[in-house]
């Protein structure tokens, strides 16, 4: 008896806390309020990796630019072409990616959140477009080494690590049921936007040292920002997300 009456407890009980999310979704569009809540959190981060795109897509326009017009292309005697530059993101990708999977399973509860890794990819992007400040300066003597683009996309690759993986990752679980598809198309959308941004900018290019130097300057400036305005951030965008980190 003991046992037929909590079976009939139990099921009560699930019945009414299934009423009680439809009833929430019929209030809030089809959605419950944590879902719209996790959308939050996908508006949040979807933000902030339109502006590392931006910004990280300097790689292939401005930084290429830099590399043609003004580094010194040979390396220990070995002379190349500046296309070469571009060779080095994918190659800091392959040799960097197990080691940051490794990093994140060692680390395993103890890892960061998935907003705070979009914060540290940010604050490594940062860095990386910072490089290029003294070598644009240095430009106003002539062509400079090939170190500064190197390390430049170094640390850049470095920040990718940090959000791009983790942003497909973190938009697959939030998004809700009925629309993950959806949830990642239009997640996809922000790195598009993050390229067109990224052309505009690059119109900006000049071959002045100085013109070069602000140009870089401001791109590293609001990228440090937006950096630090996410890691403020972190806490509540976690609070949106719910049981997903």
């Amino acid at each position: 008896t003991n046992s037929s009456n909590q079976d009939t407890s139990s099921g009560t009980s699930e019945n009414a806390q299934e009423i009680e999310e439809e009833a929430d979704r019929s209030f809030h569009g089809g959605l419950t309020r944590d879902e719209w809540k996790k959308l939050g959190a996908i508006a949040a981060l979807f933000f902030f990796n339109v502006l590392f795109w931006s910004i990280f897509e300097q790689g292939g326009s401005s930084l290429n630019l830099f590399a043609d017009k003004f580094t010194n292309c040979s390396l220990f005697g070995f002379n190349f072409p500046s296309s070469w530059f571009q060779s080095l993101q994918p190659v800091y990708v392959i040799a960097l990616a197990p080691v940051f999977s490794y990093i994140w399973l060692k680390l395993g509860d103890k890892q960061p959140t998935s907003p705070a890794k979009f914060a540290f990819g940010l604050f490594f992007l940062a860095i990386g477009i910072a490089i290029m400040i003294p070598a644009s300066i240095l430009v106003a003597q002539g062509k400079v080494s090939p170190l500064f683009l190197i390390f430049v996309y170094l640390v850049e690759t470095m920040g990718e690590l940090c959000l791009s993986p983790i942003g497909l990752s973190t938009v697959t679980k939030l998004a809700p049921t009925k629309f993950q598809s959806l949830t990642m198309g239009a997640w996809f959308v922000s790195p598009s936007i993050g390229n067109f941004v990224a052309g505009l900018l690059s119109k900006d290019f000049k071959e002045d040292a100085s013109q070069l130097t602000m140009l870089f300057g401001k791109m590293a400036v609001a990228t440090l920002i937006a950096a630090v305005i996410l890691t403020l951030l972190v806490p509540r965008i976690k609070k949106l997300m719910g049981n997903v980190k």
